[in-house]
């Protein structure tokens, strides 16, 4: 392996229908907080030849200085001024940003929390590209490169080529002056499960780096490429699929744990969709691209009208589902996945307003989870797999059910919990995830900058605020819990490490986007007209 000393371990609608959405131009933005917005033609009506890169090319050493301290202290003294925080949590970050997980000193088991996680990490990420230390970024998107090409074994099987690790962790001999990396690519996690979400927002980073420093080479690197080209083969390779989703196992994304996402989870499809997006604009039209390209392009077109039609939820689809009939055997079969009404749970119907809709967590033969959630709805609005319609009505089921999915500290990450006989044989008695704690029902903190990015894009800033301010009359004085616990998320979560490095930096990745509209993340996105 590259880098010195450095050594491995083996590791034990349709898209027709969307309407026209503009790409930020940061010169012609105005003062905030007025956002002025060109108008350019929407992702589906432009030219495969539009998305080409510009043939630069460039190489860099990734290094593990990527995990060590670096950079002025001056200049985060200065925004955190600006922001009206104390500089506490700013130098936490910084000195931890780079290392782990969390951090915290009460704690007497480490477990794998001395990792840095590839999904935990792209917060701290963002916070870095906006402060101008892009290398910690880049040499990060390196490295796990390298690592991807590693063998992948659990027991006696070999996972697929393209699968990314879920974390990995620096180890440090002194006597020797050798930096050893331990990955983990599901065969220490709980369930022993591959992470499916790694990959992506592997390439969503990519696509951030890309866009924060106009710097091409890195993505048009051959490793890069290959990376990008090994991730999607394991996701657009023929089976015996039906649908264009993709079929997942339990715990194999942020919710980590049995929680019953088995099938088709709204996160994992959502966080698909983007990346298939950001791919589309970062791979070269050669004769391996090409051919990538167009099986990208034929699939984002399936999953947005089988997600927009299928997975999504208002007054009226709920209307309509009440009264399915069943056991239809046609192609003209309105309930096509023959759910049963009778299996609609009771909450639904209270939780429903007249206003709003969202994204349900997953659709399946004769299977429907109404649960809501928040990181895949978000994403979902950030990469337009929601119309602009469907992103404005979950902006308003937010509004309308403030107290359910948002309470006392953001931000639910499911809603509700499951409990009693249910719990116990969907998390088979996890006692971790007891009703209203960790992932059933918790509220998680980290969420802030998804939920103010989707503010932010359907031109909803309050939302974001009024969440952010109910965070920081709690946050610091708690000591930055990893998640919260309780129907109103009141309390510290009973296992919740401290000065978790993640909730560090989704607040002030959140802070940062309200402060300054003109920031280079809004090009990522794409402004909603309401």
């Amino acid at each position: 392996m590259e880098g010195g000393g450095m050594r491995k371990v083996s590791s034990h609608t349709s898209m027709a229908d969307a309407a026209a959405a503009a790409d930020f131009d940061l010169s012609q933005l105005l003062d905030k907080p007025r956002l002025k917005i060109e108008r350019q033609r929407s992702f589906d009506d432009r030219s495969m030849s539009e998305f080409s890169l510009s043939g630069m090319s460039g190489e860099s050493t990734a290094t593990i200085a990527c995990f060590r301290p670096v950079g002025c202290g001056r200049c985060w003294t200065r925004r955190c001024r600006r922001l009206g925080t104390r500089s506490s949590p700013i130098r936490w970050w910084r000195r931890r940003g780079r290392r782990s997980a969390a951090y915290d000193h009460a704690s007497e088991e480490v477990l794998n929390y001395d990792q840095v996680f590839v999904r935990d990490f792209v917060p701290s990420a963002l916070a870095f590209l906006m402060n101008g230390e892009t290398d910690i970024v880049k040499n990060f998107l390196l490295r796990t490169v390298q690592i991807q090409s590693w063998e992948k074994r659990i027991d006696r099987f070999k996972l697929g080529e393209g699968a990314m690790p879920a974390s990995f962790k620096v180890l440090h001999d002194p006597a020797r002056g050798v930096d050893t990396i331990v990955a983990d690519f599901g065969e220490s996690a709980i369930g022993r499960v591959a992470p499916v979400d790694s990959g992506f927002w592997w390439i969503i980073l990519l696509r951030a780096y890309t866009k924060s420093t106009g710097d091409l080479s890195l993505a048009e690197r051959p490793d890069c490429q290959k990376c990008m080209k090994l991730i999607l083969t394991l996701c657009l390779s023929e089976g015996f699929d039906t649908f264009p989703t993709l079929l997942c196992a339990d715990g194999c994304s942020m919710i980590d744990r049995r929680m019953g996402i088995y099938g088709y989870p709204i996160e994992i499809q959502a966080l698909f969709f983007m990346a298939l997006r950001c791919a589309l604009t970062m791979l070269k039209h050669d004769s391996e691209g090409k051919d990538c390209i167009e099986r990208i392009v034929q699939r984002l077109h399936a999953l947005s009208y089988h997600m927009r039609s299928y997975f999504w939820l208002d007054f009226q689809q709920l209307n309509v589902i009440y009264r399915y009939k069943t056991e239809e055997y046609s192609h003209t079969a309105v309930n096509k996945f023959n759910v049963i009404p009778d299996s609609i749970p009771d909450w639904v119907f209270d939780f429903m307003p007249s206003r709003g809709g969202y994204f349900i967590g997953n659709v399946s033969p004769a299977r429907m989870d109404f649960r809501w959630f928040a990181l895949g709805n978000f994403v979902a609005i950030l990469s337009s797999l929601a119309t602009p319609e469907q992103s404005m009505a979950i902006m308003d089921l937010i509004e309308e059910r403030w107290e359910e999915l948002v309470g006392e500290m953001p931000l639910k990450i499911c809603h509700p919990a499951i409990e009693s006989h249910e719990w116990r044989i969907v998390t088979g008695c996890d006692p971790k995830n007891t009703r209203w704690s960790y992932h059933n029902g918790g509220s998680w903190p980290v969420l802030l900058w998804l939920l103010t990015a989707a503010c932010i894009k359907t031109g909803r800033p309050q939302i974001a605020r009024r969440a952010i301010d109910l965070a920081e009359s709690r946050l610091l004085k708690d000591g930055w819990p990893e998640y919260y616990d309780g129907k109103l998320g009141r309390y510290i979560g009973k296992q919740a490490r401290k000065f978790q490095t993640w909730s560090i930096a989704g607040y002030l990745v959140a802070k940062m986007m309200l402060e300054d509209p003109r920031i280079w993340v809004w090009s990522l996105l794409r402004r909603i007209r309401r």
